[in-house]
């Protein structure tokens, strides 16, 4: 049970700094490369049923930062987790 925390936890926290660095290094000279990324999802989908209408929209957006810190988080999981039941 303590793994998976771990491993939802370090994930996360991956997911997060990645996005994070992202925003901070967009329109930095040398290091804007690593805000580039691609949006994916599902744009406004909307269902109208004459009594009640919705829309649903889910976009994710994937950046190089991201592609870095989620393998180097998934690493440090692996090194130091591997104590815990």
């Amino acid at each position: 049970m303590k793994k998976t925390f771990a491993f939802i936890f370090f994930t996360l926290a991956a997911i997060v700094l990645g996005a994070f660095l992202a925003y901070i290094c967009d329109g930095v000279k040398y290091v804007g490369w690593l805000a580039w990324g691609k949006t994916m999802g599902l744009n406004d989908f909307s269902i109208d049923l004459y009594v009640i209408s919705f829309s649903i929209s889910l976009t994710v957006r994937f950046t190089i930062s991201q592609l870095i810190t989620i393998p180097t988080a998934l690493i440090v999981y692996a090194k130091t987790c591997s104590g815990l039941t």
